[in-house]
């Protein structure tokens, strides 16, 4: 019988997970930890960007023997852009909050 090849799947970080190699107390610590979320989200859609104008030249060069890793480039930095417009927008949803809060 055939051995089928399965990827793992590898988690990602929560965002209560990121930073925690770091003592996180309060104040200008949490920032970096907030800091560290977008980072890597910018850090992903410029990669995942990137990714995908390789394939594409390689594709118009005729360089490449499956098409279909193309497209596959392509909803990898869709999938990408839309999180990161999700984090931005639920960040300003938060900040809009906060300032709502009368103390």
């Amino acid at each position: 019988m055939e051995q089928m090849f399965i990827t793992p799947i590898i988690p990602l970080n929560s965002i209560g997970n990121i930073g925690s190699d770091k003592k996180i107390a309060s104040g200008n610590a949490g920032n970096s930890a907030f800091q560290d979320v977008f980072r890597e989200a910018i850090q992903n859609v410029k990669e995942t960007d990137k990714n995908l104008t390789t394939q594409e030249y390689l594709l118009s060069t005729g360089q490449i023997n499956d098409a279909h890793t193309v497209p596959a480039a392509a909803a990898k930095a869709q999938l990408s852009i839309e999180l990161l417009t999700a984090l931005r927008s639920k960040a300003l949803e938060s900040y809009n909050e906060m300032m709502r809060i009368s103390i």
